[in-house]
Parts: structure tokens; C-alpha cells; sequence
């Protein structure tokens, strides 16, 4: 396994990072245990989650089985880089009552120790902002965030899908309290979708952010969709489907898979390599459903992209450009 530092931070965590979203809604709980022993025997160490994860009327079941691998013994707790997420509502029947949503500071202090119980802990090594909550103020959120930290609940903070701008305000706000402010931004990034170029990475890299990439292979898009769709191992359907529906853009992915087909390569291998390589990433985040999915990401990290290769793929899928210049001039 291959380790970085998070952002600015002197926390070491793995090049990539364990997605716990399908624990749960498609993967049983014995699974998502096997999974996770898998990982941390292979040193991945950073496990994601959220307290919403599980969804529906099962909200807080993914943090449950997080706790329950914890509950085990073994040093897992204690080896693991546990993050998670506070902002949508917790309710399971449809129905949010006032102050159960949000980045309020009732909210935010009723989250993390509802969290806590289920993950069976007593702290959080990193914990995140699921969005930008309109409606409170970036110095009602820090204070409650120092409180927690100093009650040693949560160690870091962390934002998700947060424009430039408001990772600007974020860190500007907690530096007026002498505060370290968010260290990481999880963000969609990857080959197909790069618009996080254009704004999130820069301000992510001036503010000493660590860039934790969700959907890496874009929703499998990357993965190999088209081969494994012709060989009628994967019928498309979703987000997969309307895109490639648009002729242009299956055009466009087949031109990936061919480019790879050449170099013999694999495409979700490919796919997590690459943001392996850009600037500002710490690891993306893999979901895996199986053991032998884990396996297979676990191997990007021993692929190295020749020249040819990176060219290529930036031909097929061009980035915006470097900011502000790619809009500006």
C-alpha cells in the first residue's frame, strides 16, 4: 500500500480510500465485513461512510456495520482512518422536523453522537461537511466544530462537494476563530467529469486541502461499460444509459476503451491510475461491492501510465484547462 499525507494535516492515510455506500442497501453485512478485513489486510486504512448511508428507512444502517467490524476487536478501530458525514436529514419517514437537517450547531452536536453510538466509538477521525448549508453561518459551524474537538469527538473536518468559493469562506472563517479549518474536499472528479479543475482543486491546493474524488469511474462508465455490455456481462441502464444514448459521447468511450484494448490495459484500472497522478488527489474513493472488486482497485495502484497513455487519454476526455485562463482568455 502506498500512504500520503491528508492535505496539510501530518495524518497519514492509503491511496485509496474504502466507499462503504453499498454496506448494506446491496452489500449484507458479513460482505461489508469481509471487504473491510480484506482492505485493512492490504493496508488501505481510510474507510468513508456517512450517516445517511443505507438510506430510506434504513438511514444509519452502513455506520451500524462499520460498528459491528469495529466491535470485533483485533486493532481494527485503531488502524482504521474513519470518516463520515453530517448534513441530510436522519428522518425514515419522509417527514424532517425543524433542526434535524443541516449544519445547525444542535444538529451538528446531535449528529456526532448519534454517529458515535452507531459506529461504537468515541471519536471520529474525520469528519465532513455532506454540502453547503445556505442558511448558517460559516462561525456558528466552527464554533460547534471546536467544541467537539476539543471534547475530542472529531479530530479533523472535512467538506464534500463544496464550490471554491465556499471552501474559501470556509478556511477564511476559521482562521479569524485559530482554527485549522477543513483539511479535505471529497468531490465528483474523474476522467469524464473534470469541471473540479476549474475551481475545487485550485482552492483545495491554496488552502491545503486534501481531494478525495467520489464516482472515479464515473457511475462505471469507465470501467469497460461497452465491452462488458457487448459480452452481455453488464446490462447499462441509469446514468450510464442516458449518456451513452448520446452518440457523441458513447463515441467517446469506446475511443477510451479501444486506447486501452491497445495497451492491454484494464479500464477501472485505468480510470482510478490516473486521478492517482493529478495533482492535489489524495486517493479516490472505491465502492466495492465484493472482495474480488477491492481486489481489482487495488491493483491501480501498482499501474503506472506511460506518456503515450496520458496523452491519449487527455485527447478523448480534455480537461477545462488550467483556471482561470481556460474561461478568462
Amino acid at each position: 500500500m502506498k500512504y500520503t499525507q491528508l492535505g496539510r494535516t501530518g495524518l497519514k492515510v492509503s491511496r485509496l480510500v474504502l466507499g462503504t455506500m453499498n454496506f448494506g442497501p446491496q452489500t449484507d453485512e458479513p460482505t461489508s465485513h469481509g471487504i473491510l478485513d480484506a482492505a485493512l489486510d492490504a493496508g488501505l486504512n481510510f474507510v468513508d461512510t456517512a450517516n445517511v448511508y443505507g438510506w430510506g428507512e434504513n438511514k444509519g444502517r452502513t455506520e451500524e456495520i462499520i460498528g459491528t467490524w469495529f466491535a470485533q476487536g483485533g486493532g481494527r478501530r485503531e488502524k482504521t482512518v474513519l470518516a463520515t458525514k453530517v448534513y441530510g436529514s436522519m428522518s425514515r419517514d419522509g417527514e424532517t422536523w425543524p433542526n434535524e437537517d443541516r449544519l445547525s450547531a444542535l444538529n451538528i452536536r446531535r449528529a456526532v453522537e448519534a454517529s458515535l453510538k452507531r459506529l461504537g466509538t468515541d471519536y471520529i477521525d474525520l469528519y465532513q461537511f455532506h454540502h453547503i448549508d445556505r442558511r448558517t453561518p460559516f462561525e456558528e459551524i466552527w464554533q460547534a466544530i471546536d467544541v467537539l474537538i476539543q471534547q475530542g469527538k472529531i479530530l479533523y473536518a472535512g467538506s464534500s462537494n463544496f464550490p471554491g468559493y465556499k471552501i474559501a469562506q470556509a478556511n477564511e472563517a476559521a482562521a479569524r476563530r485559530g482554527m485549522v479549518g477543513l483539511v479535505s474536499e471529497q468531490c465528483l472528479y474523474n476522467l469524464y467529469e473534470r469541471r473540479a479543475e476549474m475551481e475545487v482543486i485550485p482552492a483545495a491546493q491554496e488552502y491545503g486541502l486534501g481531494v478525495i474524488p467520489w464516482s472515479p469511474l464515473h457511475g462505471g462508465l469507465l470501467g469497460g461499460v461497452l465491452k462488458k455490455e457487448t459480452e452481455g456481462k453488464r446490462r447499462t441502464e441509469g446514468r450510464a444509459a442516458e449518456t451513452l444514448a448520446d452518440p457523441a459521447k458513447r463515441k467517446q468511450f469506446q475511443a477510451y476503451e479501444d486506447l486501452l484494448d491497445k495497451h492491454g490495459l484494464e479500464p477501472g484500472e485505468v480510470g482510478l491510475a490516473w486521478l492517482l497522478t493529478r495533482p492535489g488527489v489524495t486517493g479516490p474513493i472505491v465502492g466495492p461491492r465484493t472482495v474480488e472488486q477491492l481486489e481489482s482497485a487495488l491493483r491501480a495502484l501498482e499501474l503506472e501510465l506511460s506518456d503515450e497513455v496520458l496523452r491519449g487519454l487527455d485527447e478523448i476526455f480534455p480537461g477545462p484547462g488550467p483556471s482561470p485562463e481556460a474561461f478568462a482568455w
